[in-house]
């Protein structure tokens, strides 16, 4: 009879618990959040926001609703770290890269030939950057970071085998460290967004574009493009970010749906179809048309090392002047990716 009553007051108590919790989420005031980025609603990106918007919901007891605006309908690309500071969206997809020098920590995973697996290499990123996000991104409340399968060289006019090719050729570059490899190679500069990239290369603006594989059709990118290099040269990070003020606002119990969904684990979730999309592409371009892909040589491949190494150096030197210790921080990284196995 003990053993009834207890397991009786046992059960008792754990119906209450669930009732105030259910309780509990019929009394937070319901949120609807942005969610903002900048690519077309056919890409992956769209459905990815999607599903981690509707877990995101569902976890609340649905008092956590969300919209998803793609295309750069709240803003531009360039501008999505500041619209999640600003509360113009309440979460952003952000490619740190976009900004020169602003992030200088996390531009460690834009250094070519740093990392080779993209799986891999989302978590990684994910788990060595967050120790360092809360202060490199301290006008929002970072959710995960994320990388895009390794890109490469993709032109109109010539077949780029070696790093001199590089020379004197218009480039749309990946993110700021590309950028500073296109100028340390004696190339020039196009800044356009990824969605501008066609527009760009059509009206003979740029060149070539370092780009993912995926993209090159989404895109359209196929289009002006005929020369496609078949060895990765580097990968773009990038991170979903939240406006301090609407987290700030929530209920305990909402915010820790949030926490829920800003893990290492929900990073993976995120970004895997996305690299798995991007990967595939490297098939899909090969079977089109009028377009050549081709591979080089480990000995070219070792040029290619070689003449970024210099970059390695101008990431230390921006790290160290925004206070930080790049030896340390370079070895936190490289150890994260031989823990997940995605090291170049």
């Amino acid at each position: 009879m003990r053993a009834m009553r207890t397991a009786t007051l046992c059960g008792l108590a754990l119906l209450g618990l669930a009732l105030g919790a259910v309780a509990a989420a019929a009394e937070d005031k319901v949120v609807e959040l942005k969610l903002s980025h900048w690519v077309p609603p056919t890409h992956p990106l769209q459905k990815a926001i999607e599903e981690w918007g509707a877990d995101v919901e569902k976890a609340s007891g649905g008092t956590i609703k969300y919209k998803v605006f793609p295309s750069q309908q709240l803003g531009k690309a360039f501008d999505h770290y500041d619209m999640a500071r600003d509360g113009i969206a309440d979460f952003t997809y952000v490619n740190p890269g976009y900004q020169p020098g602003r992030f200088p920590i996390i531009a460690a995973g834009e250094l070519p030939f740093m990392i080779g697996d993209a799986h891999g290499g989302i978590r990684a990123v994910d788990a060595w950057y967050r120790k360092y996000a809360a202060a490199e991104m301290k006008d929002v409340k970072y959710c995960f970071a994320f990388i895009l399968d390794p890109a490469t060289w993709h032109s109109k006019t010539k077949k780029i085998v070696l790093p001199s090719d590089i020379k004197g050729m218009k480039i749309r570059p990946s993110q700021a460290t590309v950028a500073a490899w296109v100028t340390l190679l004696g190339g020039t500069n196009v800044q356009a967004s990824a969605t501008e990239v066609r527009d760009v290369m059509e009206k003979g603006v740029a060149e070539a574009v370092n780009f993912p594989w995926g993209s090159v059709p989404l895109l359209g990118v196929d289009k002006v493009t005929k020369y496609h290099l078949d060895a990765p040269t580097n990968t773009v990070t990038f991170a979903w970010l939240m406006n301090p003020k609407v987290y700030a606002a929530m209920s305990p119990a909402q915010q820790r749906v949030i926490d829920d969904h800003c893990t290492t684990e929900w990073a993976g979730k995120f970004a895997d179809p996305w690299a798995d999309f991007e990967h595939s592409g490297i098939a899909k371009v090969r079977a089109e048309p009028g377009h050549e892909v081709y591979t080089i040589t480990a000995e070219q491949l070792g040029e290619w090392k070689k003449s970024a190494e210099p970059l390695q150096q101008k990431w230390a030197n921006a790290v160290r002047d925004a206070g930080g210790d790049p030896d340390t921080i370079m070895k936190e990284l490289k150890a994260a990716l031989e823990q997940y196995k995605a090291a170049y």
